[in-house]
């Protein structure tokens, strides 16, 4: 394995340890403010209780999110110095907004942790909408910063340097609206789900739990209508990435010829050798219409493009996993509002309990496997079509030895975190509550 390599294993590794954190620190505060506005209605006690529980969770997701961040900024300039070099002056506005969104995050969260008793119930409460409006910013401006890398625009290149340089226009790239959408919800969904399969394990023990079954409806009201939209944002995402970056829509689906009607495979083993697709079930022309919008449109293959470009095969797998996870959520989705119109919102039965457990983990996975098809889709460049990753590395030898430290560190971090919510869910009133009520 050369340099090249290990620097973007240990920006890979980063990030999928990072975008967990991230994506909890989105959906987890607006999670908070809903339940705190039902008791503000209700002056039910569960839902105070419930609050707290999550807001005590979203200040460890945040700390541990606020590290991992910081250090996929240090790696980003030094692994990929040359990058920052020439682009820092094009995405450095998108970086610097995203600084000011966390530190406003930041500074709110502290408002509504200490300041139950000293502030009013309005203020604290629109604390915590600050809270889940920064959490949200800070995504936007990131994402729209690796969109710019996806589809570059707001400057001229002269010589190899940018000039004539238009932030605003670099932020609002072609790929900065579905990148951003198509995130956001994936943010809200997967934490959701996971939310969702936590309260559904409890009541699978304590059917009876109040408090679980309205934290259950909490996160099953954010998760259902992003699950629903998904796929119209999704078909949106394909159509400009066809537009935008036709090698990694051909990539993602093994279309090795430029073909009208092109079909759209579930599953199948690509062979770049032979440059056929086994296995794979094929929809005749749904390729074209997910391109194009028409069935009996020209979809261009890899076979347009220079082999030595062409992205890992790894790309056609990671999409198909994406969208079969996020196919087994949408299920969940269609079948809680089912239950919703027919029992109610808090009525479920044990085998939708079931269901929402084992969709516990998928959003996350699927949110993983959707990141693998952004970044290896865009391989062999850093900035698509302008600099190729081999010249953005650093030149420093050894990288394998801060790879493997970085991964020790992050592999130590999780087993932490996961220690600590555990201690703080046994000595919170929460498990004390569920406790009692199944009893």
């Amino acid at each position: 394995m050369d340099n090249i390599l290990f620097a973007r294993w240990q920006m890979g590794i980063s990030l999928v340890f990072h975008i967990i954190f991230a994506c909890i620190g989105i959906a987890m505060p607006l999670m908070m403010v809903i339940s705190e506005y039902l008791w503000h209605k209700t002056q039910d006690n569960d839902f105070l209780l419930l609050t707290k529980a999550w807001a005590k969770g979203t200040a460890v997701f945040f700390a541990v999110g606020a590290v991992s961040g910081t250090v996929l900024s240090f790696e980003l300039g030094l692994l990929f110095p040359e990058f920052m070099r020439h682009a820092g002056g094009v995405i450095g506005m998108p970086f610097s907004l995203e600084g000011f969104a966390f530190f406003t995050e930041g500074i709110f969260l502290g408002i509504y942790l200490y300041g139950w008793d000293r502030i009013s119930k309005r203020m604290h409460l629109f604390a915590g909408i600050i809270v889940a409006i920064s959490g949200a910013s800070s995504a936007v401006f990131v994402i729209m910063a690796n969109a710019w890398m996806n589809t570059p625009t707001g400057f001229r290149l002269e010589n190899g340097v940018f000039t004539d340089v238009d932030p605003i226009a670099a932020m609002l790239n072609p790929s900065s609206l579905h990148l951003i959408s198509h995130m956001l919800l994936a943010a809200y969904m997967a934490t959701g789900f996971a939310v969702a399969a936590i309260h559904a394990y409890v009541l699978l023990k304590f059917p009876n739990s109040g408090f679980h079954k309205k934290a259950l409806a909490i996160s099953l009201f954010l998760t259902v209508p992003c699950a629903v939209l998904q796929p119209a944002v999704g078909h949106f995402a394909g159509m400009q990435v066809a537009k935008n970056q036709p090698m990694k829509l051909a990539a993602m689906e093994s279309q090795f010829k430029t073909e009208k009607g092109a079909p759209l495979r579930i599953g199948g083993i690509p062979d770049a050798k032979t440059r056929t697709t086994s296995f794979a079930i094929e929809i005749p022309g749904g390729l074209s219409f997910l391109a194009n919008g028409d069935f009996g449109s020209e979809v261009k293959g890899l076979e347009e493009f220079p082999e030595t470009d062409w992205p890992h095969e790894a790309v056609h797998y990671a999409f198909q996993f994406m969208v079969a996870l996020g196919s087994y959520l949408l299920f969940i989705s269609l079948w809680a509002a089912l239950t919703w119109v027919r029992k109610g919102w808090t009525d479920y039965g044990r085998k939708f309990l079931i269901a929402a457990v084992i969709g516990g983990p998928m959003g996350f996975l699927a949110m993983e496997f959707g990141w693998i098809v952004t970044e290896m889709g865009r391989q062999p460049w850093v900035i698509y079509n302008i600099m190729r990753t081999s010249d953005s590395v650093t030149p420093m030898p050894g990288l394998f030895v801060p790879m493997t430290v970085f991964t020790l560190i992050y592999l130590a971090l999780g087993v932490t975190v996961i220690s600590i919510l555990r201690r703080h869910v046994k000595a919170s009133p929460v498990y004390a509550e569920r406790t009692k009520e199944g009893a």
